[in-house]
């Protein structure tokens, strides 16, 4: 008899873009899955590709009846299917899913932690509530997935859990979709053309989703800084604000770069589902969070031979390699992104090789199959201890 999981996270927007292949995988492996979350635009198509899908409403805010709501639909929801496992992501779901597991009786409830929502420069009482939350949440789980080795030694150092119930689990993609050799000749003309971009002019990139903490506005200043040095300069952002963000960002971003007379240079993209596309495109590829968890757009771009210009935050700094793979800048600093970004674009040859040496750090370390597997030994390790009598 297959054993159920359930994957549980806020939005939909979360399973389209990260949660798919451990669906997969586990499916493969004679898993019987189910995925709940708030229903949005994504929740028919992934239902269309075959994804067995429930609703439940989870608001990413902090409306407290919201939850206590989300909490009670979640216990009965759960009472109801006798699930073995469920496997939380997202904040928000996953401290209501672990509470609602463990009262529900669920034996298995793992917690991905995709970074950790506490970072260093957050001001001290907000970082030491949200420390107490992950604190809270974990009693009421049984294992903890982080994807940087950085969130696995902070976890340890803040008693959110003891080293034997945390490991790091990395980030991977698939390196086969994204190879540069998959890129047909004129794509690059198409895509350009697209965006009113003339052959040959160098192009800036960033993927993430329009809030401010993705570092959009340093974007656009320093943007504003390289255009004064390398007036050919394009800029290409892929993303837009969710309605589940409550994120001003987006109007506000807006208003700036027409301050600035950018609004020829700097390029929106929207959600895209042809990021290879997109990325084969940029000369360089840049990430100015102020946090992150394992960002897979660096991964992305890295194994499309792409150099990376990121914020030394977690996370990033355990995929790119200073000086080999990309430059790691200060967070919210406009001038640093911009000198890093104006060095390479005028030493080519050192932005090809970086781009090169990216490619075959993703090989070695960030596979997806990699990350699936490490997953799916934890699995059968917490099968062997918590359901006992079970024979695959």
């Amino acid at each position: 008899m297959s054993l159920r999981v359930l994957q549980l996270c806020a939005v939909d927007f979360t399973v389209m873009h990260f949660l798919r292949p451990l669906i997969r995988f586990l499916e493969q492996k004679g898993f019987e899955v189910t995925t709940a979350c708030s229903e949005g635009s994504y929740f028919s198509q992934l239902q269309k590709e075959g994804l067995r899908l429930h609703p439940i409403p989870i608001a990413r805010s902090m409306n407290l009846f919201s939850h206590i709501r989300s909490l009670y639909i979640l216990y009965r929801y759960l009472r109801k299917n006798h699930y073995d496992i469920i496997h939380v992501h997202t904040p928000i779901a996953s401290l209501l899913g672990r509470i609602a597991a463990r009262l529900a009786g669920v034996p298995i409830r793992i917690y991905t932690a995709h970074g950790f929502y506490f970072h260093d420069d957050m001001p001290n009482l907000k970082r030491k509530f949200h420390v107490a939350l992950e604190r809270f949440g974990a009693q009421w789980g049984d294992f903890i997935f982080t994807q940087s080795e950085e969130d696995r030694e902070t976890a340890i150092r803040e008693k959110i859990s003891p080293p034997e119930r945390i490991r790091t689990i990395g980030n991977g993609i698939d390196v086969r979709h994204f190879d540069p050799a998959q890129i047909t000749e004129g794509t690059s003309a198409r895509y350009r053309a697209e965006f009113g971009i003339p052959d040959g002019a160098p192009i800036i990139g960033i993927i993430g989703r329009i809030v401010r903490e993705k570092g959009y506005f340093e974007f656009v200043e320093a943007a504003a800084r390289i255009l004064g040095q390398l007036p050919e300069t394009h800029f290409l952002c892929i993303g837009e604000t969710l309605k589940s963000d409550h994120d001003a960002t987006g109007a506000e971003l807006h208003r700036r770069i027409a301050d600035l007379k950018l609004g020829g240079r700097i390029h929106f993209a929207g959600l895209r589902n042809d990021i290879r596309e997109l990325l084969s495109i940029m000369n360089i590829y840049t990430l100015p969070s102020y946090r992150e968890g394992m960002p897979r757009s660096i991964l992305e771009a890295m194994a499309m031979e792409r150099p990376v210009v990121a914020t030394n935050i977690r996370g990033s700094r355990e995929e790119i390699v200073e000086g080999r793979t990309g430059h790691l800048v200060p967070p919210r600093d406009a001038d640093a992104l911009a000198k890093a970004v104006i060095s390479l674009l005028r030493d080519p040859s050192k932005a090809v090789e970086m781009g090169r040496s990216g490619r075959l750090r993703v090989l070695e370390f960030f596979t997806e199959e990699k990350v699936l597997e490490r997953q799916y030994d934890i699995y059968q390790e917490l099968i062997a201890e918590k359901i006992k009598g079970y024979r695959p």
